[in-house]
């Protein structure tokens, strides 16, 4: 017992950060210390390249103290939890090893879709899993460890494939109406004044429908990189990628989608070259802000 008192003990440090209502259980747990030390071997000889406290592992183990915490923690996946958790704190190691480890083992159980939906799919994913929204950390914190982690994340892809079959459930990224979108795309922007009222609406709608024709991947990239603010490192270790290859892939998509917008304005207006590219300028300089606001 003296060992499980030691405050550098790891049943010491669970104590400490579990909530005071499971602090009871704990004490009826016998050989807590052994066992926290035996799951905590289990996490690191499973992932050794993946840096994390024990401090930051057992206060997010804390967190998920449920009643009869000690078959909880008997049962407890603990080298899936470190790999959540690590992910939760944006390790650079613990993304890449998800994506290798995690992510492309869901699509064989995702049944006989069409690669562009799988593709969108594990789009979805990372962002609902590894994207936190302001002081709301990344959905992955919300693994318990009571269950595979491989199982949990194809449960959540089942039921984005779900949601993405149905036309009520796909995400809509470009509902504003043009006239909205004109404003975004030249906002305190004295060209703006310059381009008659048809220009801006047409402009604005063809801006709609290259992000809509672009491939999933590439949109998700865009939508990543300039709503999100994801840098190239991080992009790159997401996708298990180089930096120089994501970095290469993101320039295309947004070529692609100024190609694009270019034949779509070329086909609605009635424009001289010069005219064509003074408007496809004031789409390539107000490209982040536009996304951005496209996209969120």
């Amino acid at each position: 017992m003296s060992e499980e008192r030691d405050p550098e003990s790891l049943s010491a440090l669970l104590r400490a950060h579990a909530p005071p209502e499971r602090c009871a259980a704990l004490e009826q747990v016998e050989g807590l210390e052994t066992l926290l030390r035996e799951h905590w071997a289990a996490a690191r000889a499973q992932w050794p390249s993946v840096p994390l406290a024990a401090e930051r592992f057992i206060r997010h183990l804390a967190r998920h103290l449920t009643e009869g915490s000690g078959e909880a923690l008997r049962q407890l996946h603990a080298a899936d939890l470190y790999l959540a958790c690590a992910c939760a704190e944006g390790v650079r190691l613990a993304l890449h090893a998800f994506e290798e480890h995690i992510l492309r083992r869901v699509p064989s159980r995702l049944g006989s879709l069409p690669e562009s939906t799988v593709d969108e799919v594990l789009q979805v994913l990372r962002e609902r899993l590894l994207l936190g929204r302001g002081d709301t950390p990344p959905r992955i914190a919300d693994y318990s460890g009571r269950g595979p982690l491989l199982a949990w994340v194809r449960i959540i892809a089942s039921r984005i494939a779900g949601e993405l079959a149905s036309q009520q459930g796909r995400q809509t990224l470009f509902d504003e109406p043009p006239e909205v979108l004109a404003k975004m795309l030249a906002s305190d922007d004295p060209e703006r004044d310059l381009l008659r009222e048809d220009s801006r609406q047409a402009l604005a709608e063809a801006l709609r429908k290259a992000l809509a024709a672009l491939p999933e991947r590439e949109r998700a990239l865009l939508r990543l990189h300039h709503l999100h603010g994801l840098t190239m490192d991080r992009l790159s270790t997401m996708y298990g990628e180089s930096r120089s290859g994501v970095a290469r892939r993101v320039a295309q998509a947004r070529e692609r989608l100024l190609k694009l917008t270019r034949a779509e304005l070329a086909s609605r207006l009635n424009l001289a070259g010069s005219e064509l590219e003074s408007l496809l300028g004031l789409v390539q300089s107000r490209l982040d802000l536009s996304l951005n606001r496209l996209m969120g």
